[in-house]
């Protein structure tokens, strides 16, 4: 089990991208409630584009970082390209130069890789995007690698890769399998993939409950419509807030003696989960 983590607490439930060569949406997407912001230069960005990308993106860092304190406002992290394109090492670079809070690494599949950018960056959180069966075989290792805070699920691209078609049940075995790897690793809890959903805000919303209730604790998010309703989705409701408040309450007074709440016992597993459910309205 890893260290504790560096990157900010709570983890963030909403995770938007922003393409890197469209510099006028940098501050929008701050501005839009997202917990943590990527700057994406690698699938949104086309091959042609990647250089000027880059320096857009170190540009608005530099006047970011010289305004404002690091840790103010949502999360700031940058996925880069892959390792074995010719964009990475000064992807890579970037960060280093600009001390990004959180680098996503795309098609994560060898723990070696991580370990490599964990020298070049020592103090910022490694999301690794698990977009591929390999990354799915080898999750052990790409969570127990230095720097690693928390597992991302590229699930568009895990379809494609794997010739799945559908989003739903097809994919509900990898989907806890990242689960269980992040908790054996101690890492925050995983990041779901993206709903290709924009403005069906019903299907945005089935996806981010389902996403909770596998164990994920947040969403990768494509467009600002979709991040209140992904926030709302990993945030307590006020219904779950006063149980955990009489849980709570009851345990209190029962002076160790057994105690139920709405006819059901609350043993120790039930209180912790109350607790949890206060730290979580507490962000």
């Amino acid at each position: 089990m890893q260290d504790a983590p560096t990157s900010p607490s709570p983890a963030a439930r909403s995770v938007l991208f922003v393409p890197g060569h469209q510099p006028a949406r940098f501050d929008k997407a701050c501005e839009s409630g997202a917990d943590a912001v990527v700057l994406d230069l690698e699938d949104a960005v086309p091959p042609d584009g990647k250089e000027e990308a880059r320096a857009l993106v170190g540009q608005w860092l530099a006047v970011r970082n010289a305004t404002l304190r690091g840790d103010a406002g949502p999360v700031i992290g940058v996925r880069i390209n892959a390792a074995e394109t010719p964009w990475h090492v000064a992807d890579l670079a970037l960060c280093a130069r600009h001390g990004v809070r959180a680098l996503m690494l795309p098609k994560t599949e060898d723990a070696a890789v991580l370990r490599a950018i964990a020298t070049v960056l020592p103090s910022g959180a490694l999301w690794p995007l698990i977009e591929t069966a390999r990354g799915i075989a080898r999750l052990d290792a790409i969570a127990a690698a230095p720097g690693v805070r928390r597992l991302m699920f590229g699930s568009i691209d895990f379809q494609a890769d794997m010739d799945i078609e559908g989003e739903g049940d097809e994919l509900l075995l990898y989907r806890s399998q990242i689960v269980l790897a992040s908790r054996l690793a101690g890492l925050q809890a995983p990041v779901d993939g993206v709903s290709t959903a924009i403005d069906d805000v019903a299907a945005v919303r089935a996806d981010a409950r389902r996403a909770r209730r596998l164990g994920f604790g947040g969403k990768l998010c494509i467009h600002p419509k979709q991040v209140r309703v992904v926030n709302e989705g990993f945030s307590p409701t006020p219904a779950q807030l006063d149980w955990a408040q009489r849980v709570l309450a009851a345990d209190a007074g029962s002076g160790g003696a057994p105690v139920a709440v709405d006819g059901k016992m609350v043993d120790r597993p039930v209180v912790l989960k109350a607790q949890s459910l206060l730290r979580a309205a507490r962000r």
